[in-house]
């Protein structure tokens, strides 16, 4: 990258979440690793985002080819942390033939019925996408934890379990990107205000938010957990600051890049005769 592109060093290093780092020390209005204001993000974020959809394309060619590389970025926070926009305002940068993006609410009847994970397994992503999880397999030792849905039996051994998953799947060729997006009090009261005040966002607003707001500090004790316990060399977990939404988007589209230009990837060669091939297209 450029020297004037405002980062001072690596996203990847810049957001690392270092474990046993308390998650009530965190800025959620900072700009890790970027010094660059908001009028610079914006207008990195348009070329960036050119970046990001060559590489995009390098990747689905390459699985169309039968490469078996894949990247998966779990987008895990609290309510109006931004989740959605990452999607809309990033993932939406790049051609959505090579995405595939799953949410996880809620758990079905069906669901229940199966281990924590089963619903995860079948939305993984197939060589050659780049998977999106707006909300993951983390809500498990997250809502469960906070809103005692399971006992403690059931929920601690999870976190084991999900590092596991995740280096099955890095061993398998998907590279993990995990993005914990935090937002402030008072930011997501104002965007809840927001949801309130315009009828295009009533759609947005779900009066269990309010009531979640309560759960602050169980949110805040679960989410530290996560992040010591499940924070790996092969599926770190990058802290993303979510107040400026500006900053977040280019935050998680430079993590992006910074995995995709990992995996050396070039156009894969033709499986036919090139020139015999337009020999007969000339005779066509």
């Amino acid at each position: 990258m450029a020297k004037n592109d405002g980062w001072t060093e690596s996203a990847s290093e810049a957001l690392r979440w270092r474990p046993g780092s308390p998650v009530t020390d965190i800025d959620t209005s900072g700009k890790p690793g970027f010094d660059g204001d908001k009028a610079l993000g914006e207008e990195l974020l348009a070329s960036r985002g050119a970046r990001l959809s060559e590489l995009q394309e390098l990747l689905y060619a390459n699985g169309r080819s039968g490469d078996h590389r894949s990247v998966l970025l779990v987008l895990q926070g609290m309510d109006t942390a931004g989740k959605g926009g990452i999607v809309r305002h990033v993932i939406g940068m790049v051609d959505p033939q090579g995405v595939h993006t799953a949410s996880f609410g809620k758990p079905t009847d069906e669901e229940l019925s199966h281990d924590f994970l089963w619903r995860i397994h079948k939305q993984t992503p197939k060589g050659g996408q780049i998977g999106v999880f707006d909300r993951s397999h983390y809500e498990d030792v997250l809502v469960v934890r906070v809103h005692d849905l399971v006992p403690q039996s059931v929920w601690e051994p999870r976190y084991d379990i999900i590092n596991s998953f995740e280096e099955d799947l890095a061993s398998s060729g998907t590279t993990v990107i995990k993005c914990a997006m935090f937002v402030s009090l008072d930011e997501q009261k104002k965007r809840l205000q927001e949801r309130l005040d315009r009828p295009d966002k009533y759609w947005k607003y779900n009066p269990a938010d309010i009531d979640e707001r309560g759960y602050w500090p169980k949110y805040q004790e679960a989410y530290q957990a996560m992040l010591d316990r499940t924070s790996t060399a092969g599926a770190p977990w990058h802290v993303i600051p979510a107040d400026r939404k500006w900053f977040s988007r280019l935050a998680i589209t430079e993590l992006l890049i910074e995995a995709l230009e990992s995996l050396n990837l070039d156009w894969p060669p033709a499986d036919f005769d090139v020139e015999h091939e337009k020999a007969r297209l000339a005779e066509a």
